[in-house]
Protein backbone atom coordinates (compact mmCIF):
# COMPACT_ATOMS: atom_id res chain seq x y z
CA UNK A 1 0.00 0.00 0.00
CA UNK A 2 3.00 2.13 1.09
CA UNK A 3 4.56 1.89 -2.35
CA UNK A 4 1.19 2.44 -4.29
CA UNK A 5 0.34 5.75 -2.71
CA UNK A 6 3.87 7.35 -3.21
CA UNK A 7 3.02 6.55 -6.95
CA UNK A 8 -0.37 7.59 -6.91
CA UNK A 9 0.91 11.30 -5.48
CA UNK A 10 1.04 13.24 -8.74
CA UNK A 11 -2.52 11.64 -9.89
CA UNK A 12 -4.08 11.84 -6.30
CA UNK A 13 -6.38 14.41 -6.40
CA UNK A 14 -7.82 13.33 -10.48
CA UNK A 15 -10.00 11.19 -8.14
CA UNK A 16 -11.99 14.04 -6.35
CA UNK A 17 -11.34 16.21 -9.42
CA UNK A 18 -12.92 14.14 -12.33
CA UNK A 19 -10.06 14.40 -14.39
CA UNK A 20 -7.09 12.08 -15.95
CA UNK A 21 -8.24 8.07 -15.30
CA UNK A 22 -11.17 9.27 -13.92
CA UNK A 23 -12.32 11.83 -16.60
CA UNK A 24 -14.88 9.22 -17.91
CA UNK A 25 -16.23 8.08 -14.52
CA UNK A 26 -19.94 7.75 -14.37
CA UNK A 27 -20.43 9.18 -10.66
CA UNK A 28 -23.83 11.61 -11.11
CA UNK A 29 -23.32 14.07 -8.07
CA UNK A 30 -20.03 13.34 -6.88
CA UNK A 31 -18.55 16.75 -7.43
CA UNK A 32 -21.14 18.06 -5.30
CA UNK A 33 -20.75 15.59 -2.79
CA UNK A 34 -16.76 16.62 -2.74
CA UNK A 35 -18.37 20.12 -2.22
CA UNK A 36 -20.28 19.14 0.54
CA UNK A 37 -17.41 17.20 2.72
CA UNK A 38 -14.87 20.15 2.34
CA UNK A 39 -17.68 22.28 3.71
CA UNK A 40 -18.38 19.76 6.54
CA UNK A 41 -14.55 19.61 7.14
CA UNK A 42 -14.36 23.91 7.09
CA UNK A 43 -17.19 24.20 9.80
CA UNK A 44 -15.57 21.54 11.99
CA UNK A 45 -14.73 23.65 15.22
CA UNK A 46 -10.73 24.94 15.21
CA UNK A 47 -8.63 23.08 16.97
CA UNK A 48 -5.61 21.74 17.54
CA UNK A 49 -5.74 18.58 14.66
CA UNK A 50 -3.97 15.94 13.48
CA UNK A 51 -5.14 14.75 10.10
CA UNK A 52 -3.62 11.00 9.55
CA UNK A 53 -3.01 9.75 5.89
CA UNK A 54 -3.27 13.37 4.85
CA UNK A 55 -2.33 12.78 1.48
CA UNK A 56 -1.53 15.83 -1.10
CA UNK A 57 -3.84 17.95 1.45
CA UNK A 58 -6.98 17.61 -0.79
CA UNK A 59 -9.50 17.89 2.61
CA UNK A 60 -6.92 18.53 5.29
CA UNK A 61 -6.79 22.67 3.71
CA UNK A 62 -10.12 23.22 4.77
CA UNK A 63 -9.55 22.15 8.53
CA UNK A 64 -9.57 24.85 10.56
CA UNK A 65 -6.96 25.70 13.48
CA UNK A 66 -3.84 24.44 14.45
CA UNK A 67 -3.04 21.34 11.87
CA UNK A 68 -0.55 18.94 11.79
CA UNK A 69 -0.50 16.48 8.67
CA UNK A 70 0.98 12.92 8.81
CA UNK A 71 1.49 10.80 5.94
CA UNK A 72 4.13 7.96 5.04
CA UNK A 73 4.36 9.30 1.34
CA UNK A 74 6.93 11.88 0.78
CA UNK A 75 5.76 12.48 -2.18
CA UNK A 76 2.31 13.10 -0.93
CA UNK A 77 3.88 15.53 1.80
CA UNK A 78 5.57 17.41 -0.97
CA UNK A 79 2.15 18.04 -2.75
CA UNK A 80 0.38 18.98 0.53
CA UNK A 81 3.24 21.63 2.03
CA UNK A 82 3.49 23.22 -0.99
CA UNK A 83 -0.32 23.44 -1.44
CA UNK A 84 0.05 24.57 2.70
CA UNK A 85 3.08 26.47 3.52
CA UNK A 86 2.01 27.26 6.53
CA UNK A 87 0.74 23.83 8.06
CA UNK A 88 2.86 21.26 9.87
CA UNK A 89 3.56 18.34 7.65
CA UNK A 90 5.38 15.51 9.21
CA UNK A 91 5.96 11.65 7.68
CA UNK A 92 5.24 9.13 9.74
CA UNK A 93 3.37 6.04 10.34
CA UNK A 94 -0.40 6.39 10.64
CA UNK A 95 -0.91 2.90 12.76
CA UNK A 96 1.61 3.84 15.23
CA UNK A 97 1.09 7.64 15.86
CA UNK A 98 4.25 9.18 17.05
CA UNK A 99 2.95 11.53 19.47
CA UNK A 100 2.42 12.14 23.28
CA UNK A 101 -0.68 10.91 24.89
CA UNK A 102 -3.66 13.61 24.39
CA UNK A 103 -1.22 15.82 21.97
CA UNK A 104 -4.75 16.73 19.95
CA UNK A 105 -8.16 17.77 20.36
CA UNK A 106 -9.00 15.85 17.25
CA UNK A 107 -8.28 12.91 14.83
CA UNK A 108 -9.16 13.81 11.46
CA UNK A 109 -8.78 10.86 8.88
CA UNK A 110 -9.99 11.17 4.87
CA UNK A 111 -10.22 8.10 2.96
CA UNK A 112 -7.59 5.86 5.56
CA UNK A 113 -10.07 4.29 7.52
CA UNK A 114 -11.71 2.17 5.03
CA UNK A 115 -7.95 0.95 4.01
CA UNK A 116 -7.60 -0.92 7.18
CA UNK A 117 -7.93 -4.65 7.54
CA UNK A 118 -9.05 -5.62 11.06
CA UNK A 119 -5.65 -5.32 13.20
CA UNK A 120 -4.91 -2.34 11.37
CA UNK A 121 -8.17 -0.74 12.37
CA UNK A 122 -8.59 -1.60 15.61
CA UNK A 123 -4.61 -0.67 16.72
CA UNK A 124 -5.71 2.72 14.81
CA UNK A 125 -8.42 3.64 16.56
CA UNK A 126 -6.72 2.50 20.05
CA UNK A 127 -3.92 5.33 18.91
CA UNK A 128 -6.19 7.61 18.04
CA UNK A 129 -8.24 7.95 20.72
CA UNK A 130 -4.68 7.88 22.87
CA UNK A 131 -3.49 11.63 21.13
CA UNK A 132 -6.83 12.48 20.66
CA UNK A 133 -10.45 12.81 22.35
CA UNK A 134 -12.64 12.75 19.17
CA UNK A 135 -11.92 11.27 15.79
CA UNK A 136 -13.42 12.49 12.57
CA UNK A 137 -13.64 9.93 9.66
CA UNK A 138 -14.92 10.74 5.99
CA UNK A 139 -14.99 7.60 4.08
CA UNK A 140 -16.67 5.98 1.42
CA UNK A 141 -20.53 5.43 1.24
CA UNK A 142 -22.07 2.17 1.12
CA UNK A 143 -24.70 3.79 -1.17
CA UNK A 144 -22.70 3.08 -3.97
CA UNK A 145 -21.19 0.11 -3.59
CA UNK A 146 -22.39 -3.63 -4.24
CA UNK A 147 -20.04 -5.06 -1.73
CA UNK A 148 -19.50 -4.25 2.26
CA UNK A 149 -15.48 -4.98 0.98
CA UNK A 150 -13.35 -5.90 -1.45
CA UNK A 151 -9.95 -5.89 -2.53
CA UNK A 152 -9.81 -3.02 -6.02
CA UNK A 153 -7.68 -4.23 -8.84
CA UNK A 154 -6.12 -0.58 -9.45
CA UNK A 155 -3.55 0.39 -12.29
CA UNK A 156 -2.02 4.14 -12.22
CA UNK A 157 -1.44 6.30 -15.06
CA UNK A 158 2.15 4.71 -15.25
CA UNK A 159 0.76 1.32 -16.21
CA UNK A 160 1.52 -0.17 -12.98
CA UNK A 161 -1.14 -2.22 -11.36
CA UNK A 162 -2.06 -2.42 -7.49
CA UNK A 163 -4.27 -4.40 -5.30
CA UNK A 164 -6.16 -2.38 -2.42
CA UNK A 165 -8.93 -3.39 0.04
CA UNK A 166 -11.53 -1.70 0.55
CA UNK A 167 -14.65 -1.08 2.87
CA UNK A 168 -17.85 0.67 1.92
CA UNK A 169 -19.59 2.53 5.32
CA UNK A 170 -23.02 3.44 5.99
CA UNK A 171 -22.72 6.45 8.64
CA UNK A 172 -24.43 4.35 11.36
CA UNK A 173 -22.10 1.56 10.86
CA UNK A 174 -19.42 3.04 10.83
CA UNK A 175 -20.50 5.54 14.17
CA UNK A 176 -21.42 1.70 15.43
CA UNK A 177 -17.96 0.62 14.62
CA UNK A 178 -16.18 3.54 16.31
CA UNK A 179 -18.15 2.82 19.29
CA UNK A 180 -20.92 5.83 18.96
CA UNK A 181 -20.99 9.33 17.62
CA UNK A 182 -22.88 11.15 15.39
CA UNK A 183 -23.14 11.48 11.50
CA UNK A 184 -21.71 14.96 9.86
CA UNK A 185 -22.53 14.07 6.34
CA UNK A 186 -24.25 11.03 4.43
CA UNK A 187 -24.56 10.72 0.99
CA UNK A 188 -23.92 8.57 -2.46
CA UNK A 189 -20.20 8.81 -2.47
CA UNK A 190 -19.04 9.62 0.94
CA UNK A 191 -20.25 9.39 4.48
CA UNK A 192 -18.09 11.31 7.45
CA UNK A 193 -18.88 11.09 11.46
CA UNK A 194 -17.77 12.33 14.89
CA UNK A 195 -16.75 10.28 17.49
CA UNK A 196 -15.87 10.99 20.86
CA UNK A 197 -13.58 9.29 23.18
Amino acid sequence: MKGYYERRAPEYDDWYEGVGLYAGRDAPGFADEVAEIARVVGELPPGRTLDVACGTGYLTRHLRGDVTGLDQSPSMLAIAAARMPRTNFVRGDAIELGFPDASFERVFTGHFYGHLEPAARYRFVAEARRVAPELVVVDASREHSSVDEEWQERTLSDGSHWRVFKRFFTADGLIAELGGGEALYTGRWFVAVRSPA
